[in-house]
């Protein structure tokens, strides 16, 4: 039986952002921008180009500045029209009329709990949900690889990530059954392992396409790892139930969410610039030569 098609997408854009303070203190961590487009456009470009239809905003106090970038800007507008200025470079940022909603997270009680809040939203469908912070570079985008994917399996479907086994800890990492190239079957889903305990280090990362099902799950979700509502405990209520598979995205994931990463992805995505390459080019061979005595010392 053919699945149902994935038309809904939850963007849970809630959260404090409380590793890149003071940065995020009054500007949502959504909004931080790789080169010059904010993480949250890049995450809804990829949606659309996957053939996501209704974009859901799961936000909280502080998160306006979200709904004002996908929104008309009257002012911004008129006055680059009457200098003579272009209005193409906002044409992704204006979203088509009914396509977007927005549902307040009252507390930040975790990404389960997150996508809970957007229940009555999604409804009956089987929907995506995409980590902003979780900045994924490939051709096709990673969510339509996914759909490409979950299209053929149906079920569940999660994005997937070899890492170190240091790292395992940082990560929900899949219990791994068979695999089909870059298919998975998901056995089982644990939650920050302890160091040293982890099943595999094939990790979770901030892609899924979930069936309604979860939600049922979420709302008797007890609190887990870190004190919050997890949704990779859901998931893992829901294996063995309905299909589950890991996709290995074919592409590059920057870890926006720590700082490091957020920077390798500005630099990253400047050198793939054809404005902005050769100068960006120079500083850094210039910068890093001018390391070396340094260091020798």
């Amino acid at each position: 039986m053919t699945p149902k098609r994935v038309r809904k997408a939850v963007f849970p854009v809630g959260g404090l952002g409380t590793r890149f303070l003071p940065a995020t203190k009054a500007i949502p961590k959504e909004m931080l921008p790789i080169v010059d487009r904010p993480l949250i456009q890049y995450a809804v470009e990829e949606a659309i180009e996957a053939g996501i239809e209704q974009l859901i905003f799961v936000t909280g106090r502080g998160k306006a500045a979200i709904e004002d970038h996908f929104d008309i800007a009257f002012e911004l507008e008129t006055t680059m029209s009457g200098r003579g200025k272009s209005l193409e470079i906002l044409d992704r940022t204006r979203l088509k009329p009914g396509a977007v909603a927005y549902v307040r997270q009252q507390e930040p009680m975790g990404l389960g709990h997150a996508v809970w809040c957007a229940r009555d939203v999604v409804g009956n469908e089987p929907f995506a949900v995409l980590l902003a912070d979780d900045f994924m570079v490939g051709r096709p985008g990673c969510l339509k690889q996914m759909i490409d994917a979950y299209e053929q399996v149906g079920g569940n479907v999660i994005c997937a990530e070899t890492v170190p086994d240091e790292q395992t800890h940082r990560y929900g990492i899949i219990t791994p059954g068979t695999r089909d190239g870059a298919l998975t079957q998901v056995k089982g889903l644990v939650e920050k392992p302890a160091p040293g305990t982890a099943p595999s280090n094939l990790s979770v990362i901030g892609r899924y396409i979930l069936q309604p099902e979860v939600m049922g799950v979420l709302a008797s979700q007890e609190k887990g790892a870190g004190g919050e509502i997890q949704l990779t405990d859901a998931m893992s209520r829901m294996i063995g139930d309905q299909p589950f598979h890991g996709l290995t995205f074919a592409g590059t994931r920057y870890d926006c969410g720590d700082k490091a990463g957020f920077l390798h992805a500005n630099l990253a995505m400047a050198l793939e610039r054809e404005d902005l390459a050769d100068e960006v080019e120079l500083f850094a061979s210039q910068l890093l030569a001018a390391r070396q005595p340094r260091r020798a010392a």
